[in-house]
């Protein structure tokens, strides 16, 4: 059974970076195809960022976390991070990471795996 817990969320100030972590257990993340999503209070859940299993190298973003955000895993930490950069105060949301077994979706509902979410706040 796979469990997924994400970290490394904060308070920032805009234009800041932070890296979330999303630390996999119970089964190998090269097993996965993973995503991140985030919600933000009183907002429907949304997509960020989609990775294929590590045999492919397909990544695609949404156009709010494109040239700003990005997704890598190591593999040897079982970890997959989401790098992001130039934060804005309409980054703040609480942030999911979710795995299926291949699906290359954008759609919550296709992701049986999630983590607990972290908080990430960015005001001035």
């Amino acid at each position: 059974q796979l469990q997924v817990v994400e970290s490394g969320g904060g308070l920032v100030q805009p234009g800041d970076s932070l890296r979330l972590s999303c630390t996999a257990s119970g089964r190998s993340i090269s097993s996965f195809a993973w995503a991140w999503f985030r919600q933000a209070s009183g907002r429907e859940r949304e997509f960020v960022a989609r990775t294929a299993r590590p045999m492919s190298s397909s990544t695609t973003y949404a156009d709010s976390a494109k040239g700003r955000f990005t997704v890598s895993r190591d593999n040897a930490k079982n970890t997959i991070y989401l790098q992001m950069n130039n934060l804005k105060p309409e980054d703040t949301a609480v942030y999911f990471c979710a795995a299926n077994f291949g699906k290359f979706s954008t759609t919550g509902e296709e992701y049986p795996y999630w983590g607990q979410g972290t908080q990430v706040t960015v005001s001035s």
